[in-house]
């Protein structure tokens, strides 16, 4: 039995076209969820001590 010829998908040549001007597209992060993130630290401004 031959193979099936490859349907044209137009979504799938976007993609291919916008990742060859562009480029790849950075690997995402999941966001840690709000009680494990680090509190920021806030500094003194410069001059200023106890």
């Amino acid at each position: 039995m031959p193979r099936r010829k490859k349907k044209f998908d137009v979504n799938k040549e976007i993609r291919k076209l916008a990742r060859e001007r562009v480029g790849t597209v950075k690997a995402s992060r999941p966001i840690p969820p709000r009680v494990l993130r680090k509190k920021p630290k806030y500094r003194k401004p410069a001059g200023e001590e106890e």
